[in-house]
């Protein structure tokens, strides 16, 4: 066929209005990683694996990082609504208050594409016997973290409690918040969760030979690190 000057205009026209309903379809907005929990979270640098993996997948620009995590929390100050099992004690969610403060402030003004929250917490639980109420509450602070920002499509990465004490002779409800943390991450396509079982043995952060630790090893970190952020990469992307 011959080229001719209306093959060329209707050639750069269809080329056009691809352009133009591609750009349309095409997400705009950064992507916002929340990082909470209790010590395994506090000792988490996300400058070592986390943050360099997110922002390879993403671009550094378009990448909001806020890490709040205390160690030695119990879940009830995170999430309001949370009672004991005997509903002898009531949440008081000072923590939550700190980091949806310091996630507002990294979000203003800003157009958000996406949101993971990454959880690691639930050691304290464990050791407190509070696991019937575990799963529940894990889910409310989903349900709150939800409302808060006004977002249905939160995506969420659990890190599982590790293999420090399966069989419940330290910390009685292990095995039991765990579990829960399965459950919970299994239960929704915008849910998973990262195995830690393998993170708690060799050198800690202070050069200290650990197995089967409470705490992760310092290559532990990193590589838990990296695990959070290839779950949460995949869980956007998909």
């Amino acid at each position: 066929m011959r080229f001719t000057s209306t093959n060329l205009k209707t050639a750069l026209w269809i080329g056009l209005i691809t352009l133009m309903l591609s750009s349309c379809n095409t997400p705009e907005g950064k992507h916002l990683f929340i990082l909470s929990g209790q010590s395994n979270m506090a000792l988490l640098k996300p400058e070592e694996s986390f943050t360099p993996t997110v922002e390879e997948a993403f671009g550094t620009e378009d990448v909001i990082v806020v890490k709040d995590a205390l160690g030695g929390a119990p879940i009830h100050r995170w999430y309001k609504e949370w009672k004991s099992p005997n509903d002898s004690t009531i949440g008081r969610p000072d923590l939550y208050d700190s980091l949806i403060t310091k996630v507002k402030s990294a979000i203003e003004d800003q157009k958000i594409q996406s949101i993971t929250l990454l959880w690691m917490q639930g050691e304290r639980d464990a050791r407190m016997s509070w696991g019937e109420v575990y799963l529940e509450s894990l889910q409310g602070l989903y349900d709150q973290l939800s409302q808060d920002l006004n977002r249905t499509d939160i995506n969420f990465v659990i890190g599982r409690l590790s293999d420090f004490d399966l069989d419940n002779t330290r910390y009685p409800h292990w095995q039991m918040v765990r579990e829960a943390h399965m459950q919970l991450a299994d239960s929704k396509p915008r849910f998973d969760w990262i195995n830690t079982d393998d993170l708690n043995d060799g050198q800690n952060r202070a050069g200290k030979e650990i197995s089967n630790d409470l705490h992760m090893s310092g290559e532990g970190y990193i590589t838990m690190g990296k695990r959070f952020a290839e779950k949460a990469i995949e869980l956007i992307r998909k």
